[in-house]
């Protein structure tokens, strides 16, 4: 006989008040298969993931559990059912260490009134060294987000779990950390246990992945086995339509070799950055890359002065930029998206016309300092209607919207002060493949309309594909710039890693990058 599913779902569905998230949905995880689940924003996948774990409760169906039907009414009792989740959005205590952290489930069920931190320290540094040299007596929120990404993986490894589930593990991490991460994902496998992998990024499903599951507006579409379909076939099915091209086409070379729309000379904090230079032309799209702990996001914050840098300086459309804080960058033009979505990103209680007007009050207030409520909503609509914001209407609290509409109302808000240069710090992180050719799309009108464009990315693929030249940062500094055909993934990750030469360009440039 065929050993039953390690885990299914049969038939569940889960309302929020009006809203239907699920509808009679089904998914089997099978022993020792990675199993992934795909669909846009909205679909569905994470509402699932969180019944599993205990978080969320269905309204109906059943979840059976090595062939038996059980009731997960909490994470703990999924912890003890043997389930995991390593979460997209990153659920930790910053004000405790990484170790604290990493064992605070087995911290909370012992039983003697002491705690051995030493021992506890040991055995988390002995799990962190197989994710990166991350020190376990840190405190969680002086790490960047990309670390602490690492620590919810090392956190759940920790577990003695069957099975894993894993919501977009690789989305704050650069090539080398994912690969890091997929083989401890094959190890985890060749030892039995089970694994649900949510991911948009095709190639990871299709080098990783045994099965795929498709939903789509919170209904089961299919389940295939990956060796006998496509990713086209997969991202059809995930968004209901064709997706023929996820990059635009790149600004032809003679179009993009006008004046530099921000200039950045020997810029430095005296900590994490310094002698940094390079010039932003009016009409591309410019990339940063480089490895996590590189200074990338430091270097951002210090170019629209929420850093604070002890030399060099920022020229915006060819003036000096005299910026104490961001709120100064902000009226000459300059915004920064933030690459935490719900730390810094967007106001989660407040409603989406509130986010996206919130970089934008004092055009919309008038006499006597009253707000002008239907310019609000008026600015508020136009910007979510352009960006695609799945809604049901703009007073919802943005808390509502799945992860992948929230950043979409982060970049509404950017956008509503009509600035000259958008900094955007993983600006697709946690974003579905239809979202991400509607942002792609949104950035490249965007250059061509004049505005100056700079996207720190970790995804190769979105740097090459999307940005018509790149600069490579490495230990607070720039490594080397490429642009054209010397624009390749071996390039960057070796000027990256620090054994590339200084600077990669070819005369032909990218007139034939798409």
């Amino acid at each position: 006989m065929t050993p039953a599913p390690v885990l299914e779902i049969r038939n569940v569905s889960k309302r929020f008040g009006a809203i239907k998230a699920l509808t009679d949905v089904n998914f089997s995880l099978e022993r020792g298969e990675v199993h992934a689940l795909c669909g846009e924003n909205g679909a569905g996948k994470s509402t699932l993931m969180n019944i599993i774990a205990g978080v969320l409760q269905p309204n109906e169906g059943d979840i059976v559990v090595d062939g038996a039907v059980v009731k997960i009414a909490s994470p703990a009792s999924a912890q003890s059912l043997g389930i995991g989740l390593v979460h997209q959005e990153i659920a930790l205590c910053p004000d405790a260490t990484v170790a604290e952290n990493m064992f605070m489930a087995t911290t909370n069920r012992r039983r003697t009134p002491f705690m051995n931190f030493a021992r506890l320290e040991r055995e988390a540094q002995v799990v962190m060294n197989r994710l990166a040299p991350i020190d376990v007596r840190q405190k969680v929120g002086e790490l960047p987000i990309a670390s602490q990404q690492l620590v919810e993986i090392a956190k759940a490894l920790t577990l003695d779990c069957r099975v894993l589930i894993f919501d977009e593990p690789t989305a704050a991490l650069t090539e080398a950390e994912a690969q890091v991460l997929f083989g401890i994902v094959n190890d985890l496998k060749a030892h039995g246990i089970s694994i649900v992998y949510i991911s948009h990024r095709m190639a990871e499903i299709f080098n990783l992945c045994d099965r795929v599951t498709v939903f789509r507006d919170g209904h089961y579409v299919s389940t295939e086995k990956v060796c006998e379909t496509t990713a086209e076939d997969v991202v059809r099915r995930m968004v209901g339509r064709e997706i023929t091209q996820l990059y635009p086409e790149k600004q032809p070379v003679a179009e993009r070799r006008g004046e530099a729309i921000l200039s950045i000379r020997n810029l430095g904090d005296g900590k994490r950055f310094q002698d940094v230079s390079f010039e932003l032309r009016k009409g591309e799209i410019l990339g940063i890359s480089g490895l996590i702990g590189s200074g990338r996001t430091e270097i951002a914050e210090g170019i629209c002065a929420l850093r604070r840098a002890a030399q060099g300086e920022v020229r915006l459309q060819g003036k000096v930029l005299r910026a104490t804080c961001y709120a100064d960058a902000v009226r000459e033009g300059l915004v920064y998206l933030s690459e935490d979505r719900k730390g810094s990103g967007v106001f989660l209680n407040l409603s989406i016309a509130q986010n996206i007007a919130a970089l934008d009050l004092k055009s919309l207030t008038g006499r006597f300092g009253l707000l002008n409520a239907k310019a609000e909503a008026a600015l508020a609509r136009d910007l979510a209607r352009d960006l695609g914001v799945r809604m049901g209407g703009i007073d919802m609290p943005v808390s509502s919207l799945s992860g992948g509409n929230q950043q979409k109302v982060a970049i509404a808000k950017q956008l509503a002060v009509d600035p000259k240069v958008i900094l955007m710090d993983e600006p697709t992180r946690g974003i579905d493949v239809g979202a991400k050719s509607e942002i792609h799309r949104l950035l490249r009108d965007l250059a061509r309309s004049g505005i100056g464009i700079l996207v720190i990315t970790s995804e190769l693929p979105e740097l090459l594909g999307l940005c018509d030249r790149a600069i490579v940062i490495r230990e607070g500094t720039v490594a080397g710039e490429l642009e054209g055909e010397a624009m390749t993934e071996e390039a960057v990750m070796r000027l990256a890693s620090g054994i590339g030469a200084r600077r990669y360009i070819k005369s032909k440039a990218s007139e034939h990058a798409v």
